[in-house]
């Protein structure tokens, strides 16, 4: 596990969060009964395939979602407290980039292409912090060298046109972290960075985290990742959380067939080169209606007849550690396969 505040408090807090989007097709329920808190100098991994709900689920945090088509129908986001939901707009944006930072996915759209990167940056800063605009400009070409940028003062003129995609991505980590929030919630960071400039970013988030207290939200598909910075791991499928457990639980005694196979795909240095790597059959599944069964049980092989009729509750099968799965319910016996299953896994 990796470095955490020596004193913790939850400073983020989500209680059955349910989001939908709008569409001429009808309803698609991207978020279904989402719930999970996070403390001070804590790391909680988000992992699942593309289309699990893990981004419109963060985005909702900080009600960043376009509305129409979008809406949070029902929950509470507690930050420090103070629902989220009820925030005026004045409040949402001292809250957005001051108290919580955010790491979009795609630096292509998240810089203004008519603004310099200094200018953002130095905006960012003299929105929420009480400095001057030189000591704003120092600020920020120290956040750009902290994040891997050569010449950052020269850097700083220009446009974000004249970035290549991994540079970008940097420079939206360094307006991330500019205000040094409480709570940062980065989604996939580092998929556009080469292994180096990747384990700096990481050895930036452990100071954050050891020195400041941060509370970091990291969303990704590379496991490997999750397994050396997080404490707490959710695993998403189909807009719902399907296992939640602490990151030594997860990876010793994962209990969700689906958990199983993200992990069985993940590719091992002891593997024989001819050896294929696991896939997992199937299709993610549609979010136009609201599950009312196991989403996961089309692809699973160990799907038996209440997988289809009712959608499993999240359920605690040992201390911080909940699954979503008939499989591990105690009132109902697993079908023999179910330990050959785990012996293969």
């Amino acid at each position: 596990m990796s470095e955490t505040a020596s004193s913790q408090s939850t400073v983020l807090e989500v209680k059955d969060l349910n989001t939908i989007f709008r569409t001429r097709d009808g309803e698609v329920h991207a978020v279904n009964h989402v719930s999970f808190s996070l403390d001070t100098g804590e790391l909680l991994g988000v992992v699942g395939e593309s289309g699990s709900g893990k981004s419109v689920t963060m985005m909702s945090l900080l009600k960043l979602l376009p509305s129409p088509p979008a809406e949070i129908v029902s929950g509470e986001i507690l930050f420090e407290g103070k629902d989220v939901l009820d925030m005026s707009d004045d409040e949402l944006r001292e809250l957005r980039g001051g108290e919580i930072g955010f790491i979009f996915q795609d630096p292509m759209t998240s810089l203004n292409p008519v603004f310099t990167v200094g200018y953002q940056l130095i905006e960012a800063l003299r929105e929420h912090l009480d400095i001057s605009k030189k000591e704003a400009r120092n600020r920020a070409a120290e956040l750009l060298s902290k994040v891997g940028i050569a010449q950052p003062e020269q850097r700083l003129k220009d446009f974000p046109h004249q970035f290549s995609g991994g540079m970008r991505q940097r420079v939206m980590i360094a307006m991330a972290l500019a205000c040094e929030p409480k709570v940062l919630i980065a989604d996939e960071p580092t998929t556009a960075l080469d292994v180096t400039i990747q384990a700096q970013i990481l050895e930036l988030v452990r100071d954050l985290r050891r020195d400041q207290g941060m509370g970091i939200i990291w969303i990704t598909h590379d496991l490997g990742v999750v397994a050396g910075i997080a404490d707490r791991v959710i695993v998403m499928y189909g807009g719902q959380i399907v296992e939640h457990a602490t990151v030594e639980a997860l990876f010793k005694d994962p209990q969700h067939p689906y958990t199983r196979a993200l992990l069985a795909a993940m590719p091992s240095v002891d593997a024989e080169r001819s050896e294929r790597l696991h896939s997992i059959a199937g299709q993610p599944p549609s979010l136009n209606k609201r599950p009312m069964s196991c989403s996961f049980a089309p692809r699973c092989e160990h799907a038996f007849g209440r997988c289809s009729e009712e959608n499993p509750p999240l359920i605690e099968t040992a201390e911080g550690h909940q699954v979503a799965c008939w499989l591990e319910h105690p009132q109902y016996m697993k079908p023999p396969s179910e330990m050959q299953m785990r012996e293969t896994f």
